[in-house]
């Protein structure tokens, strides 16, 4: 007899029944070990033909199987007036044990492959050396009367035979074996298995693929044949041997980068964890730089939750990328696929199968990285697909989690500045990767994630299963701009955020790090007093705490540093702007309010009506902002706006009705506008001066080509104070807001004229604050 593990399965509660067991086994070996376990746990009296066995399709290294489905199981189902039991069994290996824990090592996974799936060779040296690393789990055991039930609950009306009962039964078999064996292994291999096969045979698929064949003019094979293509372009193919590889990927790039560890609270975890086992996950990451995904698998790994479900772009399936992060958990999708109406059919089944067995899902809010280090305009589709397929039945609620990854520094920010002053766009490549890897070796200093408040869609949309199209749309938008705002309250404040923030402000002369302190300071005292987030306990008010973080900047080359005198001074070189505002745009949302009610307080000082002024002019920074930044409803908005006055003044309400906005303004310790707005008006001016100097409908490509030429010329007058104004995202956007205001059509001159107007008083207000 082999030896063998004393932790295995037990013999199941069968009653009077036969007992019929589906073996799962990839060698010779293990269908010994298996049936030798069956004869040794059979209870004493029980015959022979009270106990049978078949074949179940190999779960491991299919593609060297050419095995079907056991005929004998088509007799053994056949059999109506016994009703067996039928109970899956398979041989599960397990790494070795050290000092009391199974966890696995690199050189486990290099030595001789995966050491969960060894070869029969391997299997007869774990069995002489250490025997408990195999141990044989059962599945959930059914009726065949059960499993017919839900065959003919799948079966498409009209069909015959349907793929068969015998398929059906093993394919439940595999995914009972697959549920056990998680509850073995943990949690980070919560991983499915078999979803092609799983999703091919459902009703619902099959409805869909015979209403899509009537409906267009390709031939009824050909539907169900692109399916299985389009089905095998998106899925994810998740397999524990590659989620080890790249968690211990991550942790040598993190060693080697970023202090080793990622700082976040195990809290946050928990309580976005909460509701997962009834309540499907929608992970909403921020998307900084190539290892986002990295780092929020490396910490779902490292608390032993599951992976998730990545959507990626196809763009980044290039071998031998591809065909890894695949079985790491990310599924691709096309940037674009029209009105492909198969494509879109089998991509929401998809996600809806996995919202359905509550696998986490996981995607970028934004569509890809931002350029500017500011949160982009989010993207609706897919979280559109998720409500859809909740509204469908696949879950009742759907819990959204915001999730910010902020760094210290990233080694993409000159290539974004690149980027955004109109160079091309390096391509994802193997060789863009390895460039990518050794720029990682240099420190980057430290990287944080941290969670907002969870947004259940059935509180945050209502009932809306039953509402107009277009409603649905609108609130799915409303949730995406929701989900912005709580990532942007989630966002830590980093030491570099705030000196870029003053050393751009100061582009005019050089600072000593004491000078940088002191500028720091009034900054320091807004974060603290409001309590805002931060990476670390802000201690910038000491000019050496203010030299290392210079120095980090001066390393990665964002800030240069002038010896000679009795200390260094430093400055932001000119074509250093757009990469030193990347570091200070992932923070200048928290200043947006403040600022806005800097240029109210000012509109309400010229003002007979100074409190009706006041207001008139926040809304109206509301709603020219609106491309760049979010903000929450009108009336939290309102309010917001009000309590940021109110920590510095109470009674600036009742002070503003009797003439002292200016005096309110002056006394403020802090003024921002100069410094957070200023970038993003120049913009406008550029876009609005170009749309003026412009007679007839606009179009795009052109305008943004004389506003960038514009622009160059404005630099060099003078005209602009701001060079990181004429990032393309920024005009873009800015070209979005004129859009939205109707002034791309033709025969608006005059309305363009009076919008180029209105932008440059605002920036004459903004220098009135400055002064």
């Amino acid at each position: 007899m082999l030896r063998t593990s004393a932790l295995e399965a037990s013999w199941p509660e069968h009653g009077d029944r036969p007992v019929v067991f589906l073996i799962d086994a990839v060698s010779a070996l293990e269908r010994r070990m298996l049936l030798e376990w069956i004869e040794r746990h059979r209870p004493q009296g029980l015959g022979p033909g009270a106990v049978q066995h078949a074949r179940l399709p190999r779960s491991r290294r299919r593609q060297q199987s050419t095995e079907h489905v056991d005929p004998r199981l088509q007799v053994l189902l056949l059999e109506d007036d016994t009703d067996p039991l039928l109970v899956p069994l398979r041989v599960v290996w397990l790494v070795p044990e050290r000092q009391g824990s199974r966890a696995i090592r690199p050189v486990d996974l290099v030595k001789l492959g995966d050491p969960r799936d060894p070869d029969w060779l391997r299997q007869r040296w774990y069995l002489r050396t250490d025997p408990d690393r195999a141990r044989i789990v059962a599945g959930a055991a059914a009726t065949a009367s059960e499993l017919r039930q839900r065959w003919q609950e799948r079966r498409t009306p009209g069909a015959e035979d349907d793929a068969g009962l015998p398929a059906f039964v093993s394919l439940q078999g595999l995914l009972a074996l697959e549920r056990e064996e998680r509850r073995l292994r943990g949690n980070r291999y919560k991983v499915p298995k078999f979803v092609r096969d799983d999703l091919l045979s459902r009703r619902a698929f099959k409805v869909g693929l015979n209403r899509i064949s009537n409906e267009t003019s390709w031939p009824e094979k050909r539907v169900p044949r692109k399916a299985v293509r389009y089905l095998k372009e998106i899925a994810a193919t998740h397999s524990p041997y590659v989620i080890d590889l790249i968690a211990h990927f991550t942790r040598f790039l993190i060693k080697k980068s970023y202090r080793g560890q990622v700082d976040y609270d195990p809290r946050e975890l928990e309580t976005a964890y909460a509701t997962a086992g009834e309540t499907p996950l929608i992970f909403l990451p921020t998307h900084k730089t190539y290892i986002d995904t990295l780092i929020l698998q490396h910490v779902l790994y490292e608390n032993d939750y599951p992976p998730n479900h990545t959507a990626g772009g196809i763009n980044m399936s290039f071998f031998p990328v591809g065909p890894i992060v695949r079985r790491s958990g990310v599924f691709f999708i096309r940037r674009t696929f029209g009105d492909n109406v198969l494509y879109k059919f089998v991509l929401r089944q998809y996600m809806s199968y996995l919202i359905e067995k509550r696998f986490p899902l996981e995607w970028y809010i934004e569509g890809g990285r931002s350029r500017t280090g500011k949160l982009r305009e989010p993207r609706f589709g897919l979280l559109g697909y998720a409500v859809d397929a909740m509204h469908a039945g696949a879950a009742n609620d759907l819990q959204l989690i915001p999730v910010s990854i902020a760094y210290d520094q990233i080694q993409d920010v000159f290539d974004y500045a690149t980027e955004l002053s109109g160079g091309g766009k390096s391509g994802e490549s193997f060789k863009r990767l390895v460039e990518y890897v050794r720029g990682m070796r240099r420190p980057h200093g430290g990287v944080y994630l941290r969670m907002g408040s969870p947004i259940s869609v059935v509180e945050s949309m209502g009932e809306m299963k039953d509402a107009p199209r277009d409603q649905q749309l609108l609130a799915v938008k409303k949730l995406a701009f929701e989900a912005s705002v709580r990532i942007n309250e989630a966002t830590p404040i980093t030491p570099a955020s705030l000196v870029t923030l003053v050393l751009l402000g100061h582009t005019d002369r050089a600072l000593t790090a004491v000078q940088v302190a002191e500028a720091l300071a009034p900054y320091v005292e807004f974060v603290q007093t409001r309590r805002l987030p931060t990476t670390e306990p802000l201690r910038l008010s000491a000019p050496d705490r203010v030299t290392e973080a210079l120095g980090r900047l001066v390393t990665h080359g964002v800030v240069s540093a002038i010896e000679g005198g009795s200390q260094p001074v430093y400055t932001i070189a000119t074509e250093r702007h757009m990469a030193a505002a990347y570091y200070r745009n992932t923070v200048v949302h928290f200043f947006v309010e403040a600022a806005m009610a800097e240029l109210g307080l000012l509109a309400a000082a010229d003002s007979a009506q100074p409190v009706e002024a006041f207001w008139a002019e926040v809304q109206r920074m509301r709603d020219l902002f609106k491309f760049d930044f979010f903000f929450h409803e009108r009336a939290e908005f309102r309010a917001r706006v009000a309590a940021e006055l109110a920590r510095h003044e109470p009674r600036w309400e009742e002070r503003l009705a009797s003439g002292e906005a200016h005096q309110v303004l002056v006394e403020r310790p802090l003024l921002a506008a100069p410094w957070v707005l200023r970038p993003f008006l120049e913009s406008y001016r550029v876009v609005a001066d170009a749309l003026a100097g412009y007679d007839g409908e606009a179009d795009e490509d052109a305008i943004l080509a004389a506003a960038t030429a514009l622009g160059r010329q404005y630099v060099a007058q003078q005209r602009l104070r701001s060079p990181e104004s004429l990032a393309s995202t920024l005009l873009s956007n800015a070209l979005k807001l004129a859009s939205n205001r109707g002034l791309t059509a033709e025969g608006t001159l005059e309305k363009r004229k009076a919008f180029a107007a209105s932008i440059d008083d605002t920036i004459a207000a903004v220098d009135v604050i400055e002064a």
